[in-house]
């Protein structure tokens, strides 16, 4: 590789500027998502002004010209409201595919740093924590439409009501009764949305590249927000039968035409019992509570459609749909269990365990996985960031994990018992011992921070697919949070070394820690063995703050390899599915699709074998009816593509295992290093002591050092530290001088 420029994307030569990109692909990428806009757009424009007489008479007429056909109202109700969000889920597909095929690496050209609406921090102290000024339009927009319907409703009911020659008592029960009754399609509206943001594998967050752990965010809002309008639903039933004397009859009622009251009472004490649960500080004392009361979404999903019938329930059908489709795939994947190739634990209680993967699994360096060992628990899964680099190895991937609750505390026994050593060193696992864990993920960015596109260069540009990185790096953590740090550097490292496409020029990472053994989680990235001049290309600085020690301790951390417990070859060890995360597009597209279809077909055959012939009329039973079709097409249809999946999946491996010139053991990224006794700063690491990172003071400097630029910051760590850095990056940003740089906001943090 010729020398580059510091003024050059690193690895990016002028021969290399420019990558072909068939045109017609391209071609095809921009009409589906100009399709996807205008579908949303629509769909949107429907739901905020369904309030409306008009839109609401209109919507009356195609419902009942389709009450005759095949699907009758159910299906004319589920197009209006679901078929938008299965359409682009589908059109989303194709483009990832297209897409997703290509790798379009353009050298960057004159540009100036701009400022992004998903990475400006507007609000950072407040009920929502830290909010991006795209999340508080979504936000705004969210609260005017409720506020809009309401007011709407408000205003066709006592419009309506005047009508009937009714006494002031009569009139006060039926506004209660309406309020109610609008209050409960406004909830069904957001509920339509509430499923969307915790399908982890969902094709629709890859397609808008959300993460999970930001997306359940979108979750938690979205759920209080429902459940407010639901409950406001029950109560205001509840008071206008109490007011007209028949309260215990009306709750215990289950009409058969018409809205079974029962069903509502259980599925909204069901949604309470969840929601109070969810509540941080019930959350926070009782975590486990939270986690096994939110499964009675099954109750509360079920006795809604049982509550409503199935034409009414098909408002929120589809984004539940999508979300079982997620639901199911993530059953499959959990079913298998992964080979711990190797276990340790750090004197910092600290634990890193090893994992088979198979070879074709994709993942990036700010990936997550959630863990299970089957003999700790059964029941409980735990989410942690992966700590090693995609290209530290083909067959393996690291996680880091705290030992700070019962679950940790557990996994370190095991590991302790399993040990030949002192359990303040590392614990290698006995050969005849295996432990045994089932993952779901890897989820993540379909793209990195570290290879985040920032903004198209022109508008005559975006028909290239312009793809940018950020060159400035800002990485703040706190504690563990260093660990997806350590995937970032690493990967980079490999990146330089192996000259692939890596934007990032410089790179400051703040690292704030309790006690001075916490450093050796730095010696778990061999800097100089994976690339030994990097500096050449790369500025590195690492600041280290340990807050509670006023000086080094006499005992530094000891930092010991790590050996593998048994290692197998790559044809014998049992390594993760790739049924979720942000694994194979394709097969991903071909399971929605089918699913859906098979749902169309479930429906259709039961309308006409079983429904129609038979003349079922019950609402309650047709809401089941649709939920079991729902469930049939999943199961059954999923089930025969996800089946299709393993068995490619495995001839895939064959095929790859096959194509290796050796067959060697997984081996960890320190097996070759140098056995170190103590952390011994290296020339990039400053160690301050009895000090806690003055931030207004580092990122000042950095902006007198690195000039007029767009600098990406990252932090991963408790929610006080990303409230200070977003706090930090909102005042420079509002402060910023001509020559400064613009900070680009981003957590990696996921906090349920």
């Amino acid at each position: 590789m010729g020398e580059v420029s510091f003024r050059e994307p690193l690895l990016l030569s002028k021969e290399d500027g420019c990558s072909y990109v068939k045109k017609t692909s391209l071609l095809i990428s921009s009409v589906l998502k100009v399709a996807m806009w205008v579908i949303f757009i629509a769909w949107a424009s429907i739901i905020f002004l369904s309030p409306l007489e008009y839109v609401n008479e209109l919507s009356g007429k195609v419902i009942r010209a389709t009450e005759g056909t095949l699907f009758g109202i159910t299906g004319s109700i589920f197009l209006i409201y679901g078929g938008p969000i299965i359409l682009i889920a589908f059109l989303g597909i194709i483009h990832l595919i297209i897409t997703g095929e290509e790798e379009i690496y353009k050298k960057k050209t004159s540009m100036r740093p701009s400022f992004r609406l998903w990475t400006f921090p507007v609000i950072v102290d407040g009920p929502f924590g830290v909010v991006s000024a795209a999340e508080l339009i979504g936000i705004v927009l969210f609260s005017a439409y409720v506020v809009w319907a309401v007011c709407v409703y408000t205003v066709r009911n006592y419009n309506l009501l005047s009508l009937y020659q009714l006494t002031s008592k009569e009139m006060s029960f039926k506004m209660l009764e309406l309020t109610g009754l609008r209050f409960g399609f406004i909830g069904l509206i957001c509920l339509s949305f509430l499923f969307l943001p915790i399908s982890r594998g969902s094709v629709l967050l890859r397609l808008i590249d959300i993460p999970f752990e930001h997306a359940t965010r979108y979750h938690v809002w979205l759920g209080h927000l429902t459940m407010s309008l639901f409950t406001l639903h029950g109560l205001f039933y509840v008071i206008a039968w109490a007011m007209e004397g028949n309260l215990l009859h009306e709750l215990l009622e289950w009409k058969s035409i018409g809205i079974a009251n029962l069903a509502g009472v259980i599925s909204l004490l069901a949604g309470l019992l969840m929601w109070i649960t969810s509540l941080p500080p019930v959350r926070r004392i009782n975590f486990e509570l939270f986690f096994y009361t939110h499964q009675l979404y099954v109750i509360f999903v079920v006795f809604l459609a049982l509550h409503v019938g199935d034409f009414v329930f098909s408002i929120a059908a589809a984004g539940i749909f999508l979300f079982m489709l997620d639901r199911f795939l993530r059953f499959c994947q959990s079913r298998r269990t992964v080979d711990v190739i190797s276990a340790k634990c750090l004197p910092c209680g600290t634990v890193e365990l090893v994992l088979s993967k198979p070879g074709n699994m994709r993942y990036n360096a700010l990936s997550w996985i959630f863990l299970q060992v089957r003999e700790l628990s059964w029941l409980q899964w735990h989410p942690f960031s992966v700590s090693s680099s995609p290209l530290d190895g083909k067959y393996h991937l690291s996680v880091l994990i705290k030992v700070l609750g019962g679950w940790t505390e557990k996994l370190r026994g095991l590991i302790s018992d399993a040990s030949d050593e002192d359990p303040e060193k590392v614990l290698l696992l006995q050969p005849h011992f295996k432990i045994k864990a089932s993952v779901e993920g890897p989820y993540g960015h379909e793209s990195p921070y570290h290879l985040t596109s920032i903004k198209p260069l022109r508008k005559s540009d975006l028909s290239s697919s312009e793809q940018l990185w950020y060159e400035n790096l800002i990485l703040v953590a706190g504690g563990i949070g260093i660990s997806p740090f350590l995937a970032i550097l690493s990967d980079i490292l490999h990146r330089i070394r192996d000259s692939k496409p890596c934007m990032p020029r410089n790179i400051l990472i703040v690292w704030a820690v309790k006690r001075s053994n916490e450093l050796s989680l730095l010696q778990t990235v061999p800097v100089e063995e994976i690339c030994p001049r990097f500096s050449d290309k790369l500025n590195l600085e690492i600041e280290t703050f340990v807050t509670r020690e006023s000086g080094p301790s006499l005992e530094e951390g000891q930092v010991h390899k790590s050996v593998n417990s048994s290692v197998y070859p790559a044809s014998k060890r049992c390594g993760m599915s790739v049924l979720v995360g942000t694994g194979n597009v394709t097969w991903s597209g071909i399971y929605v699709m089918v699913s859906t279809i098979g749902l169309i077909i479930s429906v259709g055959l039961l309308n006409i074998f079983y429904i129609n012939p038979h003349n079922i009329t019950y609402w309650w039973y047709k809401g089941l009816l649709l939920i079991a079709c729902m469930a049939a097409s999943t199961f059954v249809f999923g089930g025969v593509v996800v089946g299709l999946w393993n068995l490619w999946e495995r001839k895939t491996l064959a095929r790859e295992e096959s194509q290796d010139d050796k067959n060697p053991g997984i081996k960890d990224r320190n097996e070759s290093g140098m056995h170190k006794d103590s952390f011994q700063e290296p020339f990039y690491c400053v160690v301050r002591y009895g000090q806690r990172p003055d931030f207004k003071e580092i990122f000042g400097s950095v902006s007198e050092r690195w000039g007029n630029v767009d600098i990406g910051v990252i932090v991963c760590g408790p929610p006080t530290l990303q409230t200070s850095i977003a706090k930090e990056c909102r005042t420079q940003n509002f402060g910023r001088k001509t020559n400064h740089p613009i900070f680009h906001f981003n957590s990696h943090s996921f906090d349920l």
